[in-house]
């Protein structure tokens, strides 16, 4: 038998603590594996910074139900590149697929690649409901956009409006014009005239705007359809002249889209409560793998119940709307009246 040295037993000790140590800590619960791997592809370019939200949620999601979430997106927006990484994401073998349904008819053979490897599927965001089904998902997960357009325009009616302008800065999105249309069906009139593809830059945008409105004196309302074409409207508002004159609208939130709301020069904003875009989702997946199941009614069931997942509504103010099997995200309106707890979230949560 060796004896060693005082020195050398000491570095032994060091050594084998650090080693339980490590082995404690691989054990630990917050180190544990993910029970599973899922992948949301959306369509937002890089710049979308509304996005940030639901990577916020997806990131609780996953400490909340213990998996892992990837997310991926087209840099620059391209629908093409969208369908490349779903199909990626068929070939990877992820325990569930999230998607948004930007183009249908473009998305729809890589989505089939997905359903037909058995892998879970569940779409949020753009795209409809029926469009959903089709593609065999267990559920879609966001804001019916005409739905939403109507009752922003039922608003706008009752406030006098009979014309309007339609701010659409996603036209390659061609579920984008639901929400222009639904808010012109409310007026009772044609979409089509009242639309404009604004394109993405915000100098773009509101030189169109300026000038449709300069072309256009007696346009009612302006319905912008997210926080870029929002910010680059209210700019074109100030510069004209017309705030307070014209009734302002618009999806989605953001600082500027706070600040209009604040001063009377937008009336409100569609909410569709992002967050819950990125956390239901998720949950639903990891329902699905723990539960082994694939019934809305019983994985609805299961969610509402999960304490966690009511603690996050609570804290943050949020509501989603359940039907016999979708979740609906929206939509809400953000006014004066409720834009204090709205803005404590903003960008966060949001």
């Amino acid at each position: 038998m060796t004896i060693r040295n005082g020195r050398a037993a000491l570095r032994a000790l060091v050594a084998a603590t650090a080693l339980c140590s490590a082995a404690l800590i691989a054990a630990s619960p917050a180190q544990a594996a993910p029970d599973a791997k899922f992948v949301l592809i959306s369509h937002a370019p890089d710049s979308d910074s509304w996005w940030n939200t639901i990577k916020n949620a997806i990131k609780q999601a996953d400490e909340d139900f213990n998996v892992q979430t990837d997310y991926r997106n087209p840099p620059n927006g391209d629908i093409a590149d969208m369908s490349r990484l779903i199909e990626q994401a068929a070939a990877r073998n992820y325990d569930g697929v999230i998607t948004t349904i930007a183009d249908f008819d473009v998305l729809k053979s890589a989505l089939n690649k997905v359903t037909a490897k058995k892998i879970p599927l569940v779409t949020i965001n753009s795209g409809t409901e029926e469009q959903s089904a089709q593609l065999g998902a267990i559920m879609h997960v966001g804001q019916p956009e005409y739905v939403a357009g109507k009752a922003a325009g039922e608003k706008a009616k009752a406030a006098g409006v009979k014309s309007f302008l339609c701010v659409n800065h996603i036209a390659t999105n061609t579920v984008s014009f639901d929400r222009c249309k639904g808010f012109a069906d409310a007026l009772g009139i044609d979409y089509k005239a009242s639309t404009i593809d604004s394109g993405q830059d915000p100098t773009e945008i509101q030189s169109k705007v300026s000038a449709y409105l300069r072309n256009h004196p007696d346009t009612g309302a302006i319905l912008t359809l997210g926080p870029t074409p929002a910010s680059a409207t209210l700019k074109a508002v100030t510069q004209m002249g017309l705030q307070n004159k014209i009734y302002f609208v618009t999806f989605d939130f953001s600082d500027d889209i706070a600040k209009g709301i604040k001063d009377g020069t937008i009336k409100f904003a569609i909410d569709q409560q992002p967050y819950l875009q990125g956390y239901i989702p998720v949950a639903v997946l990891a329902i699905v793998k723990k539960e082994h199941t694939t019934d809305p009614a019983k994985i609805r069931q299961i969610l509402e119940a999960n304490p966690k997942f009511k603690a996050r509504l609570e804290t943050y103010g949020l509501q989603p709307s359940y039907g016999p099997k979708n979740i609906r995200s929206g939509p809400g309106f953000i006014t004066k009246e409720n834009l204090d707890k709205v803005q404590k979230y903003a960008g966060q949560y949001r």
